[in-house]
């Protein structure tokens, strides 16, 4: 950490400078049964920031029983509905209160701008176990006009055990929307942050044992996906995993899941289409297909990484934003002034490099950016990148690249440019740009997405659902929707005569 260190807020401080964080598991701080630790690294500097404990299969089994017994016979699934929601309301405002070391933990482990953890991640990490807060005592079955001499009536239970293995995208706001519904519900959880992004997983650990979380009811088991998170999908005694992350792992949990037959809810990867038409606000659209691609470096599953320009417009519009892109100002998170930070790890950095080369011998046109920038030292920072005359059919068009690279597509009319929207293995989201209302609805009815959204982008609230079509997975995430991801049906009936 060397001088970064001596800048940090003394919470931040004291918080990576033990040996090595340990796991939760069953109310208490222990280390990993093997010993072993690994290290999570500062992506502005390539520097380590801690070591951690690694989390493998005899730490998911130890979590997985503490979890069962909490649930089985622990007063979580028991407590008062009203009781849950003090907890879940006490859980955001502890992270409302530590909201300034928590984003400085997100930014370090992340590497995403201080501007975005501030304005973004932790606020909505807040407002998303808020929003559940009010979910316990609405939680409700129903009764059934049955036969007369007998009264049935519907029960709404929690599933259970739930494993949740979330990304290094959005760590603490990928917690909160995984954790906070399933613990609206009184499910227990063990939960698996990205080996790249543990940190705030960690304190938000303390935070959930601080608010009161009985012990067992929440664990956190960092490590890798191949040891700890294939041990959470392929348990017996879980009930049901949630993950967000690649396609190609996603697919692999579901076939793991066979094994019990667990509930599973996937949220994949994205090639989100981002439309613009020759009759939309063109400063408006300009800002929203910047803001698509360029937010948290472009590693977010629904970035609008294929831009669609009305052929009319095509050169003048991708000529915009080419140059926003070139005055965007990038640097370490911690600048104040940075909008634009390094990519999360060596493995993230070099499958950008990657698929820019790609584009460059598919024949795409680099019109800004285009390689590694180098003059910000040892850290894993790549160029905002445009590419121009991309043919949908190119690799870089078809394939996530999760990093900042947008490819600019030219469309000639509505026909043209749904045909061309659809043409991918992935739905999560899309976005449209025009003042035609009629045009805007019947292209939103057209599109195979999991969210449209029209004349903006990336717009996320709690009480929406989120989730995809096709290969971006199945199951919503976030608004009632999620209450239906932990929850499950009992019909009761009781004879009268």
């Amino acid at each position: 950490m060397g001088q970064v260190s001596q800048a940090l807020p003394e919470a931040v401080r004291d918080f990576i400078t033990p040996t090595s964080k340990k796991m939760l598991i069953g109310g208490k701080w222990v280390e990993a049964a093997s010993g072993k630790t690994f290290a999570t690294v500062n992506p502005a500097t390539a520097e380590t920031l801690a070591l951690v404990a690694e989390g493998g299969a005899e730490d998911i089994n130890r979590a997985v029983e503490a979890a069962r017994k909490a649930f089985d016979d622990g007063p979580w699934p028991h407590m008062k509905p009203a009781e849950r929601t003090k907890l879940l309301l006490k859980v955001a405002d502890l992270i409302d209160k530590h909201r300034d070391e928590l984003a400085q933990l997100e930014t370090l482990d992340n590497g995403k701008t201080l501007f975005e953890s501030r304005n973004v991640d932790i606020p909505g990490a807040a407002e998303t176990f808020r929003y559940y807060a009010g979910w316990p005592t609405k939680i409700y079955g129903e009764t059934n006009p049955s036969d007369p001499s007998f009264f049935n009536y519907t029960l709404r239970e929690p599933v259970g055990v739930c494993g949740q293995i979330i990304p290094w995208n959005f760590p603490l706001l990928m917690a909160a929307w995984k954790l906070a519904p399933a613990l609206a519900c009184g499910n227990t959880v063990i939960l698996k942050p990205a080996e790249q992004t543990p940190l705030t997983a960690l304190r938000l650990g303390e935070l959930l044992l601080e608010a009161g979380v009985p012990e067992g009811v929440i664990n956190i088991v960092p490590g890798f996906g191949p040891t700890a998170g294939a041990a959470i999908a392929n348990h017996p005694q879980v009930d049901k995993v949630a993950f967000t992350g690649s396609t190609e792992v996603g697919k692999e949990i579901l076939k793991a899941s066979a094994g019990n037959l667990k509930r599973v809810s996937l949220e994949l990867g994205g090639k989100s289409p981002n439309i613009v038409f020759v009759d939309a606000d063109q400063n408006a659209a300009a800002a929203g297909a910047f803001m698509g691609i360029f937010f948290n470096q472009g590693q977010v599953c629904c970035a609008g990484s294929r831009l669609f320009v009305e052929q009319k417009m095509y050169d003048q519009f991708v000529d915009t934003l080419s140059s926003s892109a070139a005055s965007l100002k990038q640097g370490p998170g911690l600048d104040k002034d940075a909008r634009l930070g390094p990519l999360v790890s060596q493995e993230q950095y070099e499958r950008v490099l990657g698929y820019i080369d790609i584009g460059k011998k598919e024949g795409a046109q680099v019109k800004v950016g285009g390689e590694a920038n180098r003059a910000l030292g040892k850290g894993y920072f790549v160029k905002p990148t445009v590419f121009a005359n991309v043919n949908n059919s190119m690799r870089v068009a078809q394939e996530e690249i999760f990093g900042p690279v947008v490819t600019a597509i030219p469309f000639k009319d509505e026909e043209d440019v749904v045909r061309q929207a659809n043409n991918t293995i992935y739905g999560l989201a899309a976005g449209v740009w025009t003042k035609d209302v009629s045009k805007a609805h019947r292209i939103s009815r057209a599109l195979r997405a999991g969210t449209v959204w029209v004349n903006c982008y990336n717009q996320l609230d709690p009480i929406s659902p989120f989730g995809g079509y096709k290969q971006s997975g199945f199951g919503r995430e976030l608004g009632h929707y999620a209450l239906e991801l932990y929850t499950q049906i009992k019909s009761v009936w009781l004879r009268l005569e």
